[in-house]
């Protein structure tokens, strides 16, 4: 018997919706072609699959029949719809993150290497931002989502999933290089210039509440505007901060930088993936999150992926 693809098709969306109307609207299609197929599906296999009545339709044992045989192809259609859409995905499309230099460098960069390595035809758009700006564009959907460093004001319907934590060392030039030859309370360092970066900046904040801690206060007398700032201000014997240690390797500063050892421990600090509650990522975006969380799986272990709602 050769019946059309798109009589089963019709018919499955009017029994699933009980409604020709319904059917037609979903179709973008008008409901007297939809009732001229249905006559027709009819006709060509010989029953009747609907009783038509002034309160709507309903299915016949033979059209219930045929529905429950229709309902399974259609499913397996989906799926298979789905997959091809995932695997395309991959092929083609564009995923934009935004993220602060500390996470960029701490975690996102070596998973953006693998991810361009395997999928090259997927467009990358990376928002280098401070923590709170990259937030609100995830807030705003202008990002699939963020990588930030704590802390961060996170509220919902955002969503929140940890990392890693990364260390921050103090640190200085040749021209400050004997305060590494011992170890020093904060009190002390506070009489040498401080390269941070500004105040309205979380990390000025953790900073200042960290010094406040101590019955002290934080104050910079040079201030920079993003991470990537404050090593060549360091390095060029402007004063001295503090920094990642990921920044340190990722500049290959070792041998030209020192540290300056502390009495007080700086606390460590974490490198958090922000997304938006409820919102369907395109399969690249998703790809590049699933990455994401298996690198941080890599570092630290059943610490990751503890997802909080804030």
């Amino acid at each position: 018997m050769d019946i059309t693809y798109d009589y089963y098709r019709i018919f499955y969306y009017v029994a699933k919706y009980k409604s020709f109307t319904r059917a037609a609207s979903i179709l973008a299609n008008s409901q007297p072609n939809i009732t001229r197929s249905m006559n027709n599906l009819e006709r060509q296999l010989g029953c009747r699959l609907f009783i038509r009545s002034n309160r709507g339709i309903r299915l016949t044992p033979d059209g219930e029949n045929l529905y429950r045989h229709a309902e399974v192809a259609f499913e397996q259609f989906q799926m298979a719809e789905q997959e091809i859409e995932n695997a395309t995905g991959l092929r083609s499309g564009s995923v934009t993150v935004s993220a602060t230099e500390t996470a960029l460098h701490g975690i996102l960069l070596p998973v953006l290497r693998s991810f361009h390595n395997w999928y090259p035809d997927i467009h990358i758009r990376i928002s280098n931002q401070k923590t709170a700006s990259a937030v609100e564009a995830v807030r705003n959907r202008l990002s699939d989502f963020a990588v930030v460093t704590t802390p961060a004001k996170i509220e919902k319907p955002l969503t929140v999933t940890h990392l890693a934590d990364f260390d921050e060392v103090l640190v200085c030039s040749e021209r400050y290089a004997h305060l590494a030859s011992k170890r020093h309370h904060l009190s002390e360092i506070l009489e040498y210039p401080i390269v941070s970066l500004g105040r309205e900046t979380m990390t000025f904040q953790f900073y200042n509440d960290f010094f406040f801690s101590y019955g002290l206060n934080y104050e910079a007398e040079i201030e920079a505007a993003t991470a990537d700032q404050l090593l060549p201000l360091i390095t060029h014997d402007l004063g001295i901060g503090f920094v990642p240690e990921s920044l340190i390797e990722a500049r290959n500063l070792e041998t030209t930088i020192y540290r300056i050892p502390l009495y007080e421990k700086i606390p460590s600090r974490s490198i958090l993936l922000v997304g938006q509650s409820g919102a369907s990522l395109s399969p690249a975006a998703a790809k590049l999150r699933e990455l994401l969380l298996s690198a941080s799986d890599g570092r630290t272990g059943t610490k990751t992926q503890k997802q909080r709602k804030h």
